[in-house]
């Protein structure tokens, strides 16, 4: 089957999940080292199908006019969103019975299409939530996967507590990390990765743990960023909700950075993340169709985050 024809088939229509697919598209969705241009319109119809998201019609391909941006010095404007949340209180540890919540707004590149979406983790892992159309919560159980490289809040928790705050030492430290080489095991061992792309990939994934994330780490994160030759930094760079940020990207191995650049986008003031984001600069073929036109978005831009008592809360 052709990606195209399974985008195609996706759209038509997605069962709702038992556990096991819950868990997959779990894994599929929150896993940030994974790159999307392939398809990512079939991950993110499925996450939203998984969410009960009501759908919008299909639309005709909508892409983004150019923004303007300016190009920064990224030694200093990481140097200086490291000094900026290392004042930041220390987050207590959630209780195990406690849930991350989390609400997004999804664009898809291939129509332009928008949809909003509220999701639940309990701190431990073992269950998942989402908000129905009706204003209902669904609850999913969980069951652990050993051989999955995601984990949940409790696991990142202690990971991100153990890591060292000297930003050479943690660069030693994710570079050589079995956990990031190893796994998931589906996707066998990636050791002949680059050290430099595994830093920047793994530093990506630390912090989107915005809700736990100790002050001190994640300033060493930003001045161990700045260390990784190639990291970019742009001022004027929208989220999906129209909020202008700092861009960083990096040219990742295996894509052309002329057709698609994926961003990191924070808040200029707080440097909390606010997306994730990729843009097609060119036109993106998939089996010699144009998948993508040359301004398509696709985007997963965070509108609130925060620890909750019950799936159904908000911060």
């Amino acid at each position: 089957m052709d990606d195209l024809k399974l985008l195609r088939e996706m759209r038509a229509g997605v069962p709702e999940p038992d556990a096991d697919r819950m868990r997959a598209l779990r894994k599929r969705a929150l896993r940030r080292g994974r790159r999307w241009p392939v398809m990512p319109s079939v991950l993110v119809v499925a996450l939203a199908a998984a969410a009960v998201v009501v759908a919008t019609a299909e639309r005709p391909q909508v892409t983004q006019p150019a923004q303007r941006t300016v190009l920064l010095n990224a030694e200093s404007a990481l140097e200086q969103a490291a000094r900026t949340v290392e004042r930041r209180a220390a987050p207590s540890e959630p209780r195990a019975g406690q849930w991350q919540y989390t609400r997004s707004l999804v664009v898809q590149p291939s129509t332009g299409e928008r949809r909003e979406q509220e999701s639940w983790i309990r701190y431990d892992g073992r269950q998942t939530a989402s908000r129905r159309p009706d204003g209902t919560v669904r609850v999913v159980d969980v069951p652990p996967d050993p051989g999955d490289d995601d984990l949940p809040p409790q696991g990142y928790w202690r990971k991100l507590n153990a890591l060292p705050t000297d930003p050479d030492d943690l660069i030693r430290h994710v570079t050589g990390d079995r956990h990031w080489i190893d796994l998931p095991k589906e996707e066998g061992s990636k050791g002949e990765e680059d050290p430099a792309d595994r830093a920047y990939r793994v530093l990506g994934v630390y912090l989107d743990q915005q809700a736990i994330m100790p002050p001190k780490l994640e300033a060493a994160i930003f001045r161990a960023l700045a260390r990784i030759p190639g990291v970019t930094i742009e001022q004027g760079v929208a989220d999906a909700a129209g909020r202008a940020g700092l861009g960083m990207y990096r040219p990742e191995a295996g894509y052309d950075p002329a057709v698609s650049r994926r961003y990191r986008i924070f808040d200029p003031a707080t440097y909390r993340v606010l997306a994730d984001q990729t843009v097609y600069l060119q036109d993106y073929s998939i089996g010699g169709e144009v998948a993508f036109r040359k301004g398509s978005v696709f985007s997963v831009t965070k509108l609130a985050t925060g620890i909750v008592d019950k799936p159904g809360d908000v911060p």
